[in-house]
């Protein structure tokens, strides 16, 4: 496994940290592949809870268009259903997953965090789903099975900013922290964790999930498979640099 993720295990607790803050924590091909490594390798020493961080200041900035200029349409509706079936195996994990959010939780970024059992906002961080911009139907069904199907529709047709207060309150956060709790908070919930054997972990998560596995990834290989996704992508990315540029204005 390359550094793009770093492995951490505290006896039964595996925490995974991307690491790439330079790039925000975006999820490229290579970060992609290296959950789906580490996950394999924590349902293989048995862990008992998995917990996703970021390194720096971002806890995931969504998908990485650092290759956008060389990638082909292919090339990203393959990484797409690969960030997919990572959320997949998130929400179904035989484990209790968390996911600790400082900074921004962007896009796919979002989709990470919405996906775990255990969500933490951080005092200060902010989520967004930008997918719909571009044509992306990423995740929506988690979504709104987390909050509601109100609410997630006000949250992917404007693309607003949800702060993390506000997590909290339409349930998207299970909790706000300060960044030197959260330590206690993964403790707490790794002994929470020891009670239910993973066989019983799998069974709850099966029995409670609201969203069809294969349906939701035909949902998004539609999106994806429409001609022009990245020219898609590349005009999003110039409206989202220039309404930057003239809010710093």
């Amino acid at each position: 496994m390359s550094g793009a993720v770093q492995v951490e295990t505290h006896e039964d607790i595996t925490i995974l940290w991307l690491n790439r803050p330079e790039r925000g924590n975006a999820l490229d091909a290579e970060m992609v592949e290296c959950l789906h490594e580490a996950l394999d390798a924590a349902i293989a020493r048995r862990a008992r809870l998995v917990v996703l961080r970021g390194r720096g200041r971002n806890f995931c900035t969504g998908l990485s268009l650092d290759d956008l200029d060389a990638a082909s349409d292919g090339d990203l509706v393959l990484r797409i259903i690969r960030i997919e079936l990572l959320l997949q195996r998130l929400h179904t994990f035989p484990a209790p997953t968390m996911a600790v959010a400082a900074g921004r939780a962007f896009g796919a970024g979002a989709d990470l965090f919405v996906a775990c059992d255990y969500r933490i906002a951080v005092e200060g961080s902010s989520f967004s789903f930008p997918g719909p911009s571009f044509g992306l139907i990423l995740g929506t069904a988690r979504l709104a099975a987390r909050i509601g199907n109100g609410a997630a529709r006000h949250l992917l047709l404007s693309g607003a900013l949800t702060a993390a207060s506000d997590a909290v309150r339409l349930d998207l956060a299970t909790s706000l922290m300060m960044e030197d709790t959260i330590d206690l908070a993964v403790e707490t919930a790794g002994a929470a964790a020891r009670r239910l054997d993973p066989q019983t972990v799998l069974a709850l998560h099966d029995r409670t999930r609201c969203s069809d596995p294969d349906t939701d990834l035909a949902a998004l290989v539609r999106s994806a498979a429409k001609p022009g996704l990245k020219d898609r992508i590349k005009a999003y990315r110039a409206a989202a640099n220039n309404n930057r540029a003239l809010a710093r204005t």
